[in-house]
């Protein structure tokens, strides 16, 4: 699409809704922001000696900013801390206002080339229906988180149509030792290096296990199963249509996670789903998870790939969410069918708005 076509597109919205009383981003406004139908766009790399702007947009950080500034200078990067990311308000990363305004500013800012969240833990959901999505997508760049996370993962997938990174975060991996395989992950993918027809590496160390055989191609759509289940009913739920759907956790028993995939299930987020990738679940083996995911999926006869170390493990690999992949349990692999970084600082296309 035109950028003029699209900048024209945005102002008359913002002229319309201004008209009414409304200013984007209010509880609502989510009638601006068309739903993406179709494609999901590329952002630009992660240059060498690029900037890397930090957010918490849950759970607060505990620890200190040079360690932060350190960490990511010795792997070749500058950093930006946004202000409200060292507050704390008792389990949120200060208030919902000031962690608002340094997801927009992050964005905004052009100065910085790619964002990573601090942390998890709860607030994400807070911030859904007060979200600039035609900010967000004016000014595309990496945007890498998980757990708590995902929920604007789906909001970004929804609403903003550019490929976001499930992948880690600086006090809950990149800030620990021993996490050379969840670096590595990580900076090949922003950086371009991983690129359309390659398959996602995935260490032998950790063998993965087919439940169900067959071949798929849909979009990578997911992330952390308690936040996914916890988005439906809401304007921000997860689209499993055409999918690849990707789900992970930590800390839940087996009748929970048999509740959540019920409760996909009943919202009709089953049907026309192409295939399913699972994750890391912690302490529940997948020994435990294999008769539940076989009674669950069974009957859809699409191929399902477990063991991918993906979410809260170490290594935690990162995954595209949005990207166009092929799923193939037979070989247990997972490919890229489309270009997910573009050049750094190059704006990529647009798909089209419908």
């Amino acid at each position: 699409m035109d950028r003029r076509i699209f900048l024209t597109y945005v102002l008359s919205s913002t002229t319309t809704l201004m008209a009414s009383g409304c200013t984007l981003g209010n509880r609502d406004a989510i009638a601006a922001y068309p739903k993406i139908e179709e494609g999901t766009m590329p952002v630009p790399a992660l240059p060498p000696y690029g900037v890397i702007g930090i957010i918490a947009p849950a759970g607060p950080f505990a620890g200190v900013a040079v360690d932060i500034e350190n960490c990511l200078k010795a792997r070749g990067y500058h950093s930006h801390i946004f202000s409200n990311a060292q507050e704390s308000t008792g389990y949120l990363a200060g208030t919902d206002d000031g962690r608002l305004h340094d997801l927009h500013a992050a964005f905004r800012d052009t100065r910085i080339d790619a964002i990573i969240c601090l942390r998890g833990g709860y607030g994400s959901a807070r911030l859904l229906d007060r979200i600039d999505f035609n900010l967000l997508r004016a000014h595309t760049k990496p945007f890498v988180g998980y757990s708590d996370i995902t929920a604007l993962h789906l909001a970004i997938a929804r609403y903003a149509g550019f490929v976001t990174f499930h992948g880690p975060m600086l006090t809950s991996d990149l800030l620990r030792s021993n996490y050379q395989l969840t670096e590595s992950a990580l900076f090949a993918m922003l950086e371009g290096k991983i690129t359309k027809g390659m398959a996602l590496a995935h260490p032998a160390a950790y063998p993965l296990t087919t439940v169900f055989p067959g071949v798929a191609r849909g979009k990578l759509m997911g992330g952390n199963l308690s936040i996914i289940a916890s988005t439906l009913g809401t304007p921000y739920e997860i689209e499993t249509q055409d999918s690849i759907l990707f789900i992970e956790d930590i800390d839940e028993e087996l009748f929970r996670v048999d509740r959540m995939l019920t409760q996909l299930r009943l919202a009709g987020k089953y049907r026309n789903l192409r295939g399913v990738l699972v994750g890391d679940f912690g302490d529940l083996q997948l020994n435990e998870l294999m008769p539940l995911l076989k009674q669950e999926f069974g009957s859809l006869h699409i191929p399902i790939l477990a063991g991918w170390r993906s979410g809260h493990s170490n290594p935690n690999l990162t995954l595209p969410l949005g990207a166009i992949v092929t799923l193939d349990a037979n070989q247990q692999k997972l490919r890229l069918e489309q270009a997910i970084v573009g050049v750094a600082n190059s704006p990529p296309s647009l798909p089209t708005l419908r």
